[in-house]
């Protein structure tokens, strides 16, 4: 995996564990560490979708670990 494609997954996976939070927790990461109102109200079908959206970027972590040469 190229050094743009693995830091692509890494941001895409980040992002998606933001919106895992929101959906969960109606808390912003992004907004908590760089400021902004870091409390989110959103309706129950979108906090569903970040949630969604969050479990898929936990599920894509495997992908950064597949790429990996086993250690011999």
């Amino acid at each position: 995996m190229s050094t743009f494609s693995r830091l692509a997954l890494i941001l895409t996976i980040v992002g998606a564990i933001n919106w895992l939070l929101v959906g969960l927790f109606q808390w912003d990461l992004v907004s908590a560490l760089f400021g902004g109102d870091s409390i989110r109200e959103s309706s129950g079908f979108s906090r569903i979708i970040y949630a969604l959206v969050g479990l898929a970027g936990i599920y894509a972590i495997r992908f950064l670990m597949n790429n990996r040469v086993p250690a011999k």
